[in-house]
């Protein structure tokens, strides 16, 4: 059976025609399965029966099942999903203002291993396929809809979500062959129809796929920066012993001559006593002045089993200063989601690991220097 959520704009027209179908059949099963949310094919009433029952023989409509449905006092939602053979993903819905933002995982796990992640501590299982990435936007809007939120942002009846983040469990460059289709089903006007610029990937410094990624569908990019120099970076994010801070740099400042939008958001989590030193902001500075950027500090969400604890704020707030009085755009982010474990950092899920990590050494914070 083909799960009708894994075709990209492309794939779908061209399954349907291999069946010897007009090109606007793709489109209209996209705008059903994409804007009306439909789990049914008999739903598709514009289709003739036979296509209809065609389809249903041997398509069907697959989104990930939830096993566990939390919303915290502030609003913010998080799904549990099943990902198959005793794994789950975690999917976090975060209402504001202005628009309704969904946190999108992209694996089961993280092999990656940052330190101060919960996700990462779990090791890694697999990644997701498209069907599973694109599930969780559509089974988020559809639940939200028929809950009857009624966002103050969009028209009735609308879907309630306008913004998506690749910045849930994984990492998303890592299953980039599964990632860039579902990314493309955001953007595709017959589909979520979402801009470049509402549509986010997080990534801990993959250098040749960010390169690849502004070939081929670039979108607002963010990057999990976390320290000012390779020898902190090296503890915190293992991949950089790979990519080095020099190399990410650079392909930051290649991937804007793509982006939709003229700035790369750094994000950086303030651990106290471990980078948040004012030597660690003057060496940040020095870091990104070359690249136009947005630096995102994230005070630090705790998880069960972390040595790491979160800096105070007022060295959060003096760690921004010193950004801004150099003339770098520093935000302080808000928590949400933090008491139901929906916060940055915090998602873990359910992970078989496959990769056997070792724990024990890697829980306990690097020392400043």
């Amino acid at each position: 059976m083909i799960n009708l959520l894994d075709l990209e704009p492309a794939a779908l027209a061209q399954f349907f025609a291999g069946r010897g179908e007009k090109p606007f059949r793709a489109l209209q099963v996209s705008r059903w399965l994409h804007q009306r949310f439909v789990d049914d094919i008999e739903a598709m009433t514009d289709l003739a029966r036979p296509l209809r029952a065609a389809l249903a023989a041997d398509t069907l409509i697959g989104a990930p099942r939830v096993l566990r449905d939390t919303t915290a006092p502030d609003g913010t939602r998080k799904w549990l999903l099943d990902a198959g053979h005793g794994n789950a993903v975690e999917t976090v819905f975060i209402p504001e203002d202005d628009r309704g933002t969904l946190c999108i995982s992209s694996q089961a796990g993280c092999a990656l291993d940052c330190a101060f992640c919960a996700t990462g501590r779990q090791g890694f299982n697999r990644n997701l396929d498209t069907a599973e990435i694109v599930g969780q936007l559509w089974l988020a809007n559809r639940t939200l809809l028929a809950d009857g939120v009624r966002a103050p942002w969009v028209d009735a009846g609308r879907a309630p979500i306008t913004n998506v983040v690749m910045m849930g469990m994984g990492e998303p460059l890592a299953n980039f062959d599964r990632v860039v289709p579902a990314l493309r089903l955001f953007l595709d006007d017959h589909a979520y129809g979402l801009s470049r610029r509402r549509v986010t990937l997080s990534t801990s410094g993959l250098v040749p796929w960010i390169d690849r990624l502004a070939a081929e569908c670039p979108v607002a990019l963010a990057v999990s920066l976390h320290a000012p120099d390779d020898e902190l970076r090296n503890r915190l994010v293992p991949i950089n012993r790979r990519h080095p801070l020099a190399e990410l740099m650079a392909a930051c400042r290649r991937y804007l001559e793509h982006a939709p939008r003229d700035f790369v958001t750094f994000e950086y989590v303030m651990l106290d006593g471990v980078n948040d030193q004012p030597r660690h902001a003057a060496a940040l500075v020095a870091l990104v002045r070359e690249v136009p950027c947005k630096l995102n500090l994230i005070p630090f969400n705790p998880f069960p089993g972390t040595a790491f604890r979160v800096s105070p704020r007022p060295r959060i707030e003096a760690f921004a200063r010193t950004l801004q009085d150099a003339g770098i755009v520093a935000t302080i982010r808000r928590t949400r989601g933090g008491d139901i474990d929906a916060a940055c950092g915090q998602l873990a899920g359910q992970v078989h690991d496959r990769t056997r990590h070792r724990l024990a050494a890697r829980n306990a914070p690097a020392e400043a220097h």
